[in-house]
């Protein structure tokens, strides 16, 4: 086995290529939604896109999650990159020769989306095989800080790429960043735990694996206690993550938006920087409850008034908290989960958080739209009760909506703490991993050549 800090050291390599690659896939995603408003100037080709970007993940997951124990991390890494270069060179070749239509872009979005339901849950099995038990938090919060900084530089960037070497140009570079995550994953070695099935998966095999991990999560009820609490959080966060833009789009520019946006990314940014450094608190489930409460309370504050200092307090706070309680939540699931089960329950994460937004982007705009804009009043508010709690003025229904789902998280909060299997998980659930990566040696030659016969 490798010594602790060569581990480290293949962790930042690899922390390295996968923020280069995230960082071109966020501004070749943002300016492909842009590109694609401004060919159609159609909302609803909008929506479409952004539906595609989760629902293959739902869909995918079962399939894409066993794919990654069978495979083993770094495999399943080079072929999701592989995967995203040849989607991106595609998409380049329609550009360049003038062949694209708007249709192709689903197609796109739809594959890109299943290639990501296989790159998400590799990379974080891999942090437990890589990093010491101990610098698992700051590990986690190492992810956040690539994450907070592609999305915080994707608006700004993708702007002036757009201006300056058009889609064309922007979709070249992402090409060149998943190059250069390739590059990295050549450059070192990721070990593989041992219990990956040998033979040709089929869609049964791969759905029956999936169901062993789900079946692993159901006999600990610490860790299906915190998957519900997971859905309820990601459900109503969905509410907020698609009515914030219209929320302040009702009282302020967009240039006071764009401004909201960048303070609120700040506010992620530095909260990742902060658990990368501090590493979280030693209960992780309470890390998890309590940043949990203050998205509810951020939410809260940030609907009160028409105010855009009060709505830049409130996003700051919303991502911030929100950073943290990713990082701490992947840091429960590495120590408690086998590692040859991890690729399944990270895809079983992803599903977790893909489908109740999905199904919270479905209902926000019309629960908006015809329930509390009509209830409130879209221009200015009938009721002197509601008026006390919003404030007054245009957009403030959808103020009220998002002020009922901050409440609706400090009680998903409250009903978490409550349930002792939730409370006292890591006490009941004994850790999986040393204070050092532990990984059994490689395979005797005859048994990895039957391993190897998996594709």
């Amino acid at each position: 086995m490798a010594a602790p800090t060569a581990g480290l050291r293949t962790f930042v390599i690899l922390w390295c290529g996968q923020f280069v690659s995230l960082t071109g896939s966020s501004v070749s995603g943002f300016a492909l939604g842009v590109y694609a408003y401004q060919l159609t100037g159609s909302v609803t080709t909008l929506g479409i896109v952004y539906a595609l970007a989760y629902l293959p993940v739902i869909l995918a997951s079962p399939f894409t999650g066993s794919l990654v124990d069978r495979w083993g991390v770094q495999r399943s890494l080079v072929v999701s990159n592989i995967g995203n270069l040849v989607v991106m060179l595609t998409l380049a070749g329609l550009l360049i020769t003038d062949t694209f239509v708007t249709w192709h872009i689903y197609v796109l979005v739809a594959v890109i989306s299943v290639i990501g339901a296989l790159q998400t849950p590799a990379f974080e099995a891999s942090v437990p095989l890589l990093v010491p038990k101990r610098h698992l938090g700051r590990a986690n919060g190492m992810r956040m800080v690539a994450l907070a900084t592609s999305q915080v530089m994707a608006p700004v960037a993708a702007g002036f790429l757009l201006i300056s070497i058009g889609i064309g140009g922007i979709i070249l570079v992402d090409c060149a960043s998943y190059a250069v995550a390739l590059i990295t994953l050549a450059l070192i070695r990721i070990p593989r735990p041992g219990g990956e099935a040998a033979g040709s998966p089929s869609v049964a095999s791969l759905l029956a694996d999936f169901a062993v991990a789900w079946r692993y999560v159901v006999m600990r009820r610490g860790l299906l206690a915190l998957i519900y609490f997971l859905g309820a959080l990601n459900f109503c966060a969905g509410f907020v993550d698609l009515l914030f833009t219209p929320l302040v789009l009702a009282f302020e520019s967009s240039d006071a938006l764009g401004t909201v946006l960048s303070i609120g990314g700040i506010g992620m940014i530095a909260a990742s920087l902060a658990m990368s450094a501090w590493g979280g608190p030693r209960h992780r489930v309470n890390g998890v409850l309590g940043f949990s409460l203050v998205l509810g309370v951020a939410t809260v504050i940030g609907s009160f008034r028409p105010s855009v200092p009060l709505v830049a307090v409130g996003a700051f706070l919303f991502l911030g908290a929100l950073a943290i309680v990713v990082g701490n939540n992947l840091t429960i699931w590495q120590s408690k989960v086998e590692p040859q089960l991890l690729g399944r329950t990270m895809a079983m994460m992803n599903m977790v958080a893909s489908a109740p937004q999905l199904v919270a982007y479905a209902l926000a705009g019309v629960t908006a739209d015809r329930v509390f804009q009509p209830l409130v009043g879209r221009d200015e508010v009938r009721s002197p009760v509601v008026a006390a709690l919003v404030g007054d003025g245009p957009g403030r229904g959808i103020a009220l909506l998002l002020m009922v789902m901050g409440v609706l998280i400090v009680v998903c909060v409250v009903v978490g703490y409550a349930h002792p299997r939730l409370r006292h998980l890591e006490d009941e659930l004994p850790d999986v991993t040393g204070e050092e990566p532990s990984v059994p040696a490689e395979p005797a030659p005859a048994q990895a050549a039957s391993t190897r016969s998996a594709p």
